[in-house]
């Protein structure tokens, strides 16, 4: 029962936010029903971290309930794990810092952007650092707490996977990757063509 709500919860939340901002992108709905982009993209951005919260708990509990896996159980593994949760640690939170709150939870989808599309740590190391971030986070938990192997292929996939069947591309199809690359790409081109335009 456990494993079922997790995997529910890991496809579904992602997906949900996805469809959402995309929503509120066509139409600005939200934006109209708060009175302001930055309301609405604050009302999606708590969303989604009670989502998260939930989600991490769901992980958690179906990691417990597994039995663990006693070839695990060695220094090796634990600090590995820690190695991979504290990468995960600082992927994460060092897009949250260049992002903003904003950058982080959809903003551009509200029509809230930054003066220049972010490449900087840890953008110009790797494309997509928090849902890598949050990967190598899961991987960390799961080595630490040495559960199964099928704990393992989960929180490996985690972020993955909630992206791959939530996200769709600048043209539409869904795609595993680039994430948000293609519409946030797209978003900063307009925004440097009309820039251009005007001056």
């Amino acid at each position: 029962m456990v494993q079922t709500l997790t995997g529910y919860v890991l496809l579904y939340s992602g997906w949900l936010n996805a469809q959402v901002a995309r929503w509120e992108q066509r139409t600005r709905k939200l934006s109209r029903a708060f009175g302001s982009p930055y309301l609405a993209c604050y009302f999606l951005g708590s969303s989604i971290l009670l989502l998260n919260v939930l989600r991490s708990h769901c992980f958690t509990q179906a990691m417990v309930s597994q039995p663990k896996m006693e070839g695990l159980d060695n220094h090796t593994t634990y600090f590995l794990g820690l190695v991979l949760l504290g990468g995960g640690i600082v992927f994460v939170l060092s897009s949250f810092f260049a992002l903003g709150f904003t950058g982080t939870f959809l903003g551009d989808y509200f029509g809230i952007l930054k003066e220049a599309r972010v490449t900087t740590f840890p953008f110009n190391v790797l494309d997509n650092p928090m849902y890598w971030g949050s990967t190598a986070n899961y991987l960390g938990w799961a080595l630490i707490l040495w559960e199964t192997l099928g704990m393992w292929i989960l929180s490996s996939l985690v972020e993955q996977v909630r992206c791959w069947g939530a996200v769709e591309s600048w043209n539409g199809p869904l795609e595993p990757f680039p994430v948000h690359r293609p519409f946030t790409a797209e978003i900063y081109r307009q925004k440097a063509a009309r820039l251009h335009k005007s001056s």
